[in-house]
């Protein structure tokens, strides 16, 4: 399953960084792809192991709004 998140606050490559590795570590991930210029976070993951909450309060711990 892939989920398209826009994310307020990203701004820069380290901005791009922690989101990609905090996303990357839920269980269930298998790919991540943020596009700073478009503010959005593509997620491709297993639907029986987490879902876009997981991914959401993911982004929103590292101090990031999800919209």
């Amino acid at each position: 399953m892939t989920a398209a998140l826009n994310v307020n606050g990203m701004t820069c490559g380290h901005c791009k960084a922690t989101v990609e590795k905090a996303v990357s570590a839920v269980d269930g991930v298998s790919e991540v792809a943020v596009d700073l210029a478009a503010k959005t976070v593509t997620v491709s993951y297993d639907p029986d192991k987490t879902g876009e909450a997981n991914l959401k309060r993911a982004i929103e711990d590292q101090g990031y709004s999800v919209l």
